[in-house]
């Protein structure tokens, strides 16, 4: 959720400056419209985008990619075919001190939008209506403000008759082209994006550009300098609401009659708006080749829980192995401990091969024909099957591995535990070894797979053989 936030604030920030540099002083009103509530959406959904295609912009082995599985989903992620996906055990104890601030603030923010809207409403309600064409106008008492919402039109009783038809094309602009929709839209990110300062200063540029867009329309139909003199006839009261469209509003004044003194834009200016395409395409590749918080855990899999289930492998086979076989895997074992490479496919089928050199009976996963077959994926291919074994096993383990540990053993952060066992060639669990931080998580985690139901043996060349399994399980306790 940190990583989105960032993410999506960073991504504003080189949206907004690219407007203020190079487009704002710009005539484009529609256009410049158009590119903030579109890069507002951009900045929201892009976090979300994975271009697979585009991870080949970068280097492969920056990229890492590792099994997972998140216990309580069924969605599981098979990106190694010889590691079981991990585990990850989540044992929340209450919703942390950052989660409450935040849903205090935007239950405040929902909170002071409505009574702005129930504001509006009263206005509405309570004041004298007319009809005029599709417009609804309703006379303000006392006041001389003016601004629209909607179809609505909100005049002043005090204003003069002239200045009331040139507000009025004004805010017919405002209805026609439907901008309360935008402002509306930069009201919803407020509520939900309450403590980001950006999403106001998009608001407020949409807000100006409104009213250029309005007055561009308006003078076209009436002499400038009448308009002028309306707009600097006197400082209008006006409504501190976020989602309407104010016509006299102080702040924008002198900016709406520089504006329209502004000579036209030339056409070949539009061009600036394709800095918009290499800005989103260099986003695209960093949100796809970008390390998320899953995969921050796939990477620590891939250095920390890999070279400990060798060790404990190698202490599995520890009477078995010849000397030259031993170095080997201490050769591996360094391999492991100082290279991070995603193409660990065949060093870990090495490392299977020199582990079981010696006892013809096993054959590593990566490498067996026809895999061990779990109660319900009998009638899919090998391949699937696979998948199968380790999305059924990881849903076991999800199932009955006892989460009350954390608690019972006052555990806090991450506890990693790492299972070697085997599947034999009658399809029994034996074998069953384990390595975590506690006694108590071994034992747990040992159980567990020792549960799991006889399967259909693996077979090797028609002949029924032994498959070593490793599991590296994570027990996250929330703090």
């Amino acid at each position: 959720m940190v990583h989105y936030i960032i993410q999506t604030i960073a991504f504003q920030v080189f949206f907004l400056l690219i407007y203020d540099v190079f487009l704002k002083k710009e005539t484009f009103f529609n256009w410049n419209r158009f590119y903030l509530l579109a890069t507002a959406l951009l900045s929201i959904i892009l976090p979300f985008i994975k271009i697979e295609s585009f991870r080949e912009v970068v280097p492969q082995q920056y990229i890492i990619s590792l099994p997972e599985i998140i216990l309580g989903e069924t969605q599981t992620t098979i990106n190694n075919p010889i590691l079981l996906n991990a585990v990850i055990i989540g044992n929340n104890n209450g919703i942390s001190a950052w989660e409450i601030v935040f849903y205090l603030g935007l239950v405040m923010a929902c909170c002071l939008f409505l009574y702005k809207l129930i504001k509006v409403i009263v206005l509405i309600i309570k004041n004298p209506k007319t009809y005029k064409g599709h417009l609804i106008v309703v006379k303000l008492i006392n006041s001389n403000t003016a601004f629209s919402f909607f179809r609505y039109v909100f005049l002043g009783e005090f204003l003069e008759n002239e200045q009331r038809e040139a507000i009025l094309k004004h805010e017919l602009i405002h209805v026609k082209q439907k901008h309360t929709i935008d402002l509306l839209f930069f009201e919803a990110l407020r509520i939900f994006f309450w403590f980001n300062p950006l999403v106001y200063l998009y608001q407020n540029r949409i807000t100006t550009l409104h009213e250029f867009i309005a007055d561009a329309e308006a003078v076209k139909h009436e002499n400038k300098s009448n308009y002028y003199q309306n707009l600097l006839a006197q400082v209008f009261e006006t409504k501190s609401i976020s989602f309407i469209n104010p016509f006299f509003k102080q702040s924008l004044i002198k900016k709406r009659i520089v504006m329209l003194q502004k000579t036209k834009s030339k056409q070949i200016k539009l061009l600036k708006y394709a800095l918009l395409i290499p800005m989103v395409l260099g986003m695209l590749v960093y949100t796809s080749c970008e390390k998320d918080e899953e995969k921050v855990v796939k990477q620590e899999l891939e250095i920390s829980d890999q070279i400990e289930m060798l060790k404990l492998a190698i202490e599995s086979k520890e009477d078995k192995l010849t000397a030259t076989e031993r170095q080997n895997l201490l050769n591996l074992y360094l391999t492991f401990k100082l290279k991070n490479d995603t193409n660990s496919k065949g060093i870990i089928e090495s490392y299977e091969s020199q582990l079981i050199k010696g006892n013809s009976n096993e054959v590593p996963f990566a490498v067996i024909e026809q895999p061990p077959i779990f109660p319900g994926c009998e009638d899919l291919e090998a391949d699937e099957q696979k998948k199968c074994i380790s999305n059924k096993i990881s849903q076991h383990v999800n199932k009955h591995f006892n989460t009350k540990l954390a608690n019972d053993l006052n555990l806090k952060g991450r506890q990693r535990i790492n299972v070697i066992f085997k599947i034999d060639t009658e399809g029994n669990i034996i074998n069953v070894r384990s390595r975590a931080p506690h006694p108590s998580l071994e034992e747990e985690a040992s159980r567990v797979i020792k549960t799991l139901p006889k399967m259909l043996s693996g077979k090797q060349k028609g002949e029924a053989v032994v498959v070593p399994y490793m599991l590296p399980i994570i027990f996250e306790v929330a703090e």
